[in-house]
């Protein structure tokens, strides 16, 4: 029986482009806006503003705005944690898009890969998601993220205990999917 592979988008039908630029302190208000819409707030944990601010600051972080579309209009943001990580063990921290459904995500994810592994240096990006945000894991299943483990009921939220599954790609597989064709070339 052959195991069932992941949708694949590939890379000519991307949606409109996306960039990603470093967030400034003026950006914060649409960031915390975005971590407080009530579509968001049950699949993160949102940070304080003082927290973002320290994220845009410290070396260790790269707190970016998604542009996307033609007018290249702001359409979510993206941390990444780790980026001086002797391990080079990086960590998609957060990735919020308020433009659902219009292929922002995937161009997205496509892009921090890049970041990652091209301009960082990472040998491993990794992420946790919550165990019940299935167009989530869909997106990071669907682009070559590998399930690490399960940390059970790890996160309390107003209903109860929500587990996390802990996802990985690593500097090699990404290499066999550019050569396949599925990322971004350098």
């Amino acid at each position: 029986m052959n195991p069932v592979q992941p949708a694949v988008e590939p890379l000519e039908r991307m949606p409109a482009r996306v960039r990603l630029r470093p967030t400034m302190s003026s950006d914060l208000p649409y960031v915390v806006s975005l971590e407080q819409d009530p579509e968001n707030l049950p699949f993160i944990t949102p940070w304080e503003r003082t927290q973002h601010e320290a994220a845009i600051r410290f070396p260790d972080f790269r707190h970016f705005i998604v542009e996307g579309g033609a007018g290249l209009e702001a359409v979510g943001f993206v941390i990444l944690v780790g980026c001086r990580n002797p391990n080079q063990s990086l960590e998609l921290k957060r990735m919020v898009i308020h433009a659902k459904g219009e292929g922002f995500g995937r161009a997205t994810l496509r892009m921090v890969k890049k970041v990652a592994f091209d301009d960082l240096g990472a040998n491993r990006l990794w992420l946790d998601v919550k165990a019940r945000n299935a167009r989530a894991r869909a997106l990071y299943d669907s682009e070559g993220f590998l399930v690490d483990g399960v940390m059970r009921e790890a996160v309390k939220t107003s209903d109860g205990f929500v587990s996390m599954v802990v996802m990985s790609m690593l500097l090699h597989e990404f290499a066999a999917r550019r050569s396949g064709g599925l990322e971004m070339r350098a």
